[in-house]
């Protein structure tokens, strides 16, 4: 016979078992829903998006740069009318030299490229949801299987095989908001040059280039998330009943 203890130690196990059983049935639910019906949807709202790019034009994309040219006549006049005050004076003024270094260029604030940055959140959000989604169908995947037990583990390592697929994407797609961050910082390196050293050129191409570059690179972005909803969506579908029943038996056992 069983002490009082001893019941109510099995209450509270089985009260964990049926929580526990909820959350695996409508995650579950959640999964299987994903992947028959809103992976598809995904590929048709990507191809849409993907539309909305223009890589063969390129140079439209071009930024304004609001950073004057420096007319060298008069920097030189400039140059020439501060060393004469100071021959006159007799010594360098500290404060003047001190004004000049954090003197801020000789422009307004540069603004970001718009075209770039009305698709940044766009491609953002894209990121965000497919890493949700994978995290949900990677749990999915680990709740089929089974105890482990010896033999008949086919089943199981094609679990295994479709799981690792779900990881080594995750770590991909986590790499494209890193890629995301590093363009603000070059841009903003490449900027700061340009208004520094507003007569080198190259300073203001670097930042156009920059542009175009992750113009395409947010492009590459999305056909990379629309390809991986497919494959996510072919993979498991062909092997749908080795995730579901691994061995076979009609039900997997939480391990």
């Amino acid at each position: 016979m069983l002490s009082n203890y001893d019941m109510a130690a099995v209450d509270i196990r089985l009260k964990s078992k049926k929580q526990v059983d909820d959350f695996c049935q409508k995650l579950t639910k959640e999964a299987e829903v994903l992947v028959s019906t809103y992976f598809p949807q995904k590929l048709e709202e990507l191809q849409e998006l993907l539309k909305s790019f223009r890589c063969n034009d390129l140079p439209s994309l071009k930024a304004p740069l609001d950073i004057p040219i420096p007319d060298p006549a008069k920097e030189e006049a400039k140059r020439k009318k501060k060393e004469q005050k100071e021959a006159k004076e007799g010594k360098k003024d500290k404060d003047s030299d001190k004004e000049d270094e954090d003197a801020g260029p000789p422009c307004g604030p540069i603004c970001t490229n718009e075209k770039v940055e009305s698709l940044l959140p766009k491609v953002k959000t894209e990121i965000q949801t497919l890493k949700e989604k994978l995290n949900t169908v990677s749990m999915w995947v680990q709740l089929q299987i089974p105890k482990i037990e010896d033999g008949n583990n086919f089943g199981v390592a094609v679990q295994e095989k479709v799981f690792e697929l779900l990881t080594n994407t995750r770590t991909k797609i986590e790499g494209f908001q890193t890629q995301i961050s590093k363009y603000y910082n070059e841009r903003g390196d490449a900027v700061a040059k340009a208004s520094k050293s507003p007569h080198v050129g190259d300073y203001r191409q670097l930042v156009h280039e920059l542009d175009q570059y992750q113009y395409c690179e947010l492009r590459l972005v999305v056909l990379d998330i629309r390809n991986t909803y497919a494959v996510l969506f072919d993979i498991i579908n062909k092997n749908f009943d080795k995730i579901k029943r691994p061995r076979g038996d009609g039900k997997a056992l939480i391990y």
